[in-house]
C-alpha cells in the first residue's frame, strides 16, 4: 500500500519567533508545513490548498483569529482549527468553540502539548472517516430501522436484542471494541425508538474523549446569558437540542467525574443544571452510551461512578468483534471489494477460495479498519478478475494446524480439537480441573494429550 502523504499544517502568526519555532518543531515531528503571518495570506494559502488543520493566532493584524476561522471552516469544513490566545479566557475558549475551532492553546506554548493535541484531532479525523465509511456501507435497509452489520447468528441475536429494547425509554450501554459500530447501533436504537412513537426528537451524538473537559459541560448542558464575560446570549445544550430523541455519548468512560456527577442527575431527574443557572431545565432526551473501557474495573479503580455505572447499565448492548462473526466475512469482503474495485477502475468478479480461507482463519484484531485495509491492498496489488490469497497481507497468514483452512471435515475437527485442549491446559494447568472444564473423565484428557502429542501430558 503506497504511504499516505504527511498531515497538512498551516501556522498563523504575526510573531516570526512564535510562527518559525512552531514550523520548525512540526517539521521534524513529521508534519507538512506552511506558515503566515496574517489572515489574508492564510486564507490565500488555504484556497490554493488543502490544509489538514490550522494553528491560527487570536490577534492579527487585519483579519483577527475569529474571523479567518469562520472562513476558513467555511471554505474547508473538514479542516481542524486550533486558535492561540495570550489571554485563556473561559469567554474567549466558548466563542472560539461555537465558531468551530477544535481547540485552543495559551501563550506560552508548550510544544508537547501542540504535539499532542494535534495527534488527537488526526487520530478524531481517522475515526469520523471510519464512521462515515460504515454508516455508508454497511448501514442500508434505512426505511425499515434496520442495520445490516452481517446477518450471521451474532449479529442477528444483537438485533434482536435492539429491537425489543429500542420502544424503552430506558438507557441502553453500547459495548464494543473499536470498529465495531457502536454509533451505527445507538442510531438504529433511535430510528426504530422513532418508528414505535413519533417525536420531532434529534439524534444528538457526543465524544466525551474529544472535547476538553472544562467546555464539556457547556456542550451538554448549555448556559445563560451572563454565566461569564462574552455569554451574551442563553445557549441551550445538547440535552436540550435533542428534545425528545436521543444523546449518544460516545466514549463515556473518559467523562470527567465531576460531570459524571450532572450526568446521573439528568438520568435520575430528568433535568439539567446549565452554567450559570439559578433553575434546572426539564429534558425529555433518552441517553445511549458507548464504550470500549471495562466500566466495571474503572469504577474499582475509582475512575467511573458506580451509581452512574448502574444508571447507565440497565441494558447493555455487545457488539461483537469481527472474529466472532466469521459467517458475515463473505457478505463483508463482497462489499468492500466492490468498493474499492471500483474506486481504482479494476475489474474484479471476486475473491479465490484460498484467499477467503485465510480471510475467514484470521482474528481481525482491527475489525472493520483492518479488513478494509486488507482488501484495498489486495485490489491495488492483484490482477483481476479473481483476488489471490497472495495479494492480502502476509501476516494474515493462518497457523498450520488452523481448522479453516482444510475442507477435510475429519482432519478440521482434529485441528480444533488439539487447540481447544491447548487453550483450556494453558489456562488450567491441574488435569483434573481441566477434564471437568471439558466435561471429559482425567483418563480420556490423558488420552487425549497422548493423541495429540501435546506436552504436559
Amino acid at each position: 500500500m503506497p504511504p499516505h502523504p504527511p498531515p497538512a499544517v498551516l501556522v498563523v502568526d504575526d510573531e516570526p519567533v512564535i510562527r518559525d519555532t512552531l514550523s520548525e518543531f512540526l517539521q521534524q515531528e513529521g508534519y507538512a508545513v506552511a506558515v503566515a503571518g496574517t489572515g489574508e495570506e492564510a486564507l490565500a494559502l488555504a484556497a490554493a490548498r488543502p490544509f489538514d488543520l490550522a494553528l491560527c493566532d487570536i490577534n492579527l493584524p487585519g483579519l483577527d483569529g475569529i474571523e479567518v476561522l469562520e472562513q476558513l471552516r467555511a471554505a474547508h469544513s473538514d479542516t481542524f482549527v486550533i486558535l492561540i490566545t495570550a489571554y485563556g479566557t473561559v469567554e474567549t475558549a466558548v466563542e472560539a468553540f461555537q465558531k468551530g475551532a477544535s481547540d485552543y492553546l495559551i501563550k506560552p506554548i508548550l510544544l508537547h502539548e501542540v504535539h499532542e493535541k494535534i495527534r488527537r484531532l488526526l487520530a478524531q479525523r481517522e475515526l469520523t472517516r471510519e464512521n462515515r465509511w460504515l454508516r455508508r456501507e454497511l448501514h442500508r435497509d434505512a426505511e425499515n430501522g434496520e442495520m445490516v452489520l452481517g446477518r450471521g447468528p451474532a449479529m442477528k441475536a444483537v438485533m434482536d436484542l435492539a429491537r425489543r429494547v429500542a420502544p424503552s425509554p430506558s438507557t441502553v450501554l453500547i459495548l464494543g471494541e473499536s470498529g465495531t459500530g457502536k454509533e451505527l447501533m445507538a442510531r438504529a436504537l433511535h430510528r426504530l425508538a422513532q418508528a414505535a412513537k413519533p417525536t420531532d426528537g434529534r439524534f444528538v451524538a457526543v465524544n466525551c474523549a474529544a472535547i476538553p473537559s472544562d467546555l464539556l459541560e457547556n456542550q451538554l448542558f448549555g448556559h445563560r446569558r451572563g454565566a461569564y464575560t462574552g455569554a451574551d446570549k442563553d445557549t441551550a445544550g445538547v440535552f436540550a437540542h435533542a428534545g425528545a430523541g436521543t444523546v449518544f455519548l460516545d466514549e463515556i468512560g473518559e467523562l470527567p467525574l465531576a460531570t459524571q456527577a450532572k450526568l446521573l442527575r439528568a438520568i435520575e431527574q430528568k433535568e439539567v443544571m446549565p452554567v450559570g443557572a439559578n433553575e434546572p431545565v426539564t429534558v425529555q432526551a433518552r441517553i445511549l452510551a458507548a464504550t470500549n473501557k471495562d466500566l466495571a474495573k474503572e469504577v474499582t479503580a475509582g475512575r467511573f461512578r458506580q451509581d452512574l455505572f448502574f444508571r447507565l447499565n440497565v441494558v447493555a448492548i455487545t457488539l461483537p468483534p469481527l472474529r466472532d462473526r466469521r459467517d458475515d466475512l463473505p457478505e463483508l469482503v463482497e462489499s468492500l471489494l466492490t468498493r474499492h474495485a471500483t474506486a481504482m477502475g479494476k475489474k474484479f468478479t471476486g475473491i479465490s477460495p484460498d484467499a477467503i480461507r485465510r480471510i475467514q482463519a484470521y482474528a481481525w484484531p482491527g475489525n472493520i479498519r483492518e479488513l478494509d485495509n486488507a482488501i484495498q491492498r489486495a485490489v491495488i496489488l492483484g490482477e483481476p478478475p479473481t483476488v489471490e490469497a497472495a495479494d492480502l497481507p502476509p501476516d494474515l497468514s493462518p497457523r498450520p494446524d488452523d481448522p479453516a483452512v482444510v475442507d477435510d471435515l475429519g482432519e478440521a475437527v482434529k485441528r480444533f480439537e488439539r487447540r481447544h485442549l491447548e487453550r483450556i491446559l494453558g489456562e488450567t494447568p491441574d488435569k483434573r480441573e481441566a477434564a471437568r472444564r471439558l466435561n471429559i473423565a482425567v483418563s480420556s484428557l490423558y488420552r487425549k494429550i497422548d493423541q495429540h502429542k501435546l506436552s504436559g501430558g
